[in-house]
């Protein structure tokens, strides 16, 4: 029993269920008693299309973390993770996105939308949509 099960006694543990297919995972949609054997953040995260620079760091920290994990060596963990490679920067999810939405910004600020037809409205929504792709 873990800790939280211990503090309360009515809440319960789920996963969900879970199959690795290669290199990838698909969740199966369904609960299972107990908690997971492992983390998907990254994987979610790859799902959810987050820049594949941000995987790759993200990548390189977890390999890191658990080869300090497998030596036992879990103290000051946070430094030995920012020493990884203090070269690089500070990604942000929005910056592959930044240049499309600053285009949709404007689009939608030059546009009078009191003053489109309906036909109008939905060839601008077209438009930006397409920006999107």
């Amino acid at each position: 029993m873990n800790e939280s099960g211990r503090k309360f006694p009515r809440a319960k543990n789920f996963h969900v269920t879970n199959k690795e297919v290669g290199n990838k995972i698909i969740f199966l949609r369904k609960l299972a008693r107990g908690g997971s054997t492992h983390s998907f953040g990254i994987h979610v995260a790859k799902m959810a299309g987050m820049p594949p620079s941000l995987i790759e760091r993200a990548n390189e920290i977890l390999l890191h973390l658990e080869s300090i994990h497998a030596n036992g060596n879990s103290e000051n963990t946070t430094d030995k993770v920012k020493n990884i490679s203090s070269s690089k920067m500070q990604l942000s999810i929005f910056d592959a996105h930044t240049e499309t939405f600053e285009e949709i910004r404007k689009l939608l600020e030059g546009t009078d939308i009191n003053r489109l037809t309906p036909v109008e409205a939905l060839l601008k929504l077209q438009e930006i949509k397409s920006k999107l792709k």
